[in-house]
C-alpha cells in the first residue's frame, strides 16, 4: 500500500482540497506545501512575482524532509518540474505522485473564484503554466481535472489502490 502521496499541478488545480480528501480518505497527516514557504516567497507572490529555481529549493528540501519524517503523507505540491520532483522523491520509497492536469482556462475561472490567497493574478498563473513541465514519461498518476470532484477524487483513490 503507499504510504507517500504527493498531489501535484499549477495553482488553483485542487491540490489542497484532493490532497486533504486523499489524506482523510487512508488516515494520512495532510501536509499543504504552501504552508511550508518562507516570507520572502510568500511576499513575492504577493507582489506577482513568480519564483524562480533558487527561490523554490529550501521550500521543496522542507517538504522532502517532511516525507522523511512521517509514517504516511499526503503532500500539496506544485512540483512544477522534473529536477523539482526529484528532489521531493529523494531517499524516499514507495512514493506516489498525482498529477491533477487542467487547462488554463479552467484554472483560472477557479483562480478568480479564491478569496484571501496569497497568489496572485493571471500572470503568475501563466508563469506556473510556463514553468511547468508535464510528467510525461515519469511514474505519475495523471487526473485530468475537467470531470467533477467526485469523479476526480474517485479516479486518484482507484489508481492509488492500484499500486
Amino acid at each position: 500500500m503507499i504510504k507517500k502521496i504527493i498531489v501535484m499541478g499549477v495553482s488553483g488545480c485542487g491540490k489542497s482540497s484532493m490532497g486533504k480528501r486523499i489524506a482523510d480518505h487512508y488516515g494520512y497527516p495532510f501536509f499543504d506545501g504552501d504552508d511550508y514557504h518562507g516570507d520572502a516567497n510568500v511576499e513575492k507572490m504577493r507582489q506577482g512575482i513568480p519564483l524562480n529555481d533558487d527561490d523554490r529549493m529550501g521550500w521543496l528540501a522542507t517538504l522532502n524532509g517532511i516525507l522523511r519524517q512521517q509514517d504516511s503523507a499526503v503532500v500539496a505540491c506544485s512540483a512544477l518540474k522534473p529536477v523539482y520532483r526529484n528532489l521531493l522523491r529523494e531517499g524516499i520509497d514507495g512514493l506516489a505522485i498525482i498529477y491533477l492536469k487542467g487547462d488554463f482556462d479552467t484554472i483560472w475561472q477557479r483562480h478568480q473564484k479564491r478569496d484571501g490567497h496569497y497568489f496572485n493574478g493571471k500572470s503568475m498563473l501563466e508563469s506556473q503554466f510556463a514553468t511547468l513541465v508535464e510528467p510525461i514519461n515519469e511514474d505519475v498518476i495523471t487526473v485530468d481535472i475537467s470531470q467533477s470532484l467526485e469523479d476526480v477524487f474517485q479516479a486518484s483513490i482507484a489508481a492509488l489502490d492500484a499500486r
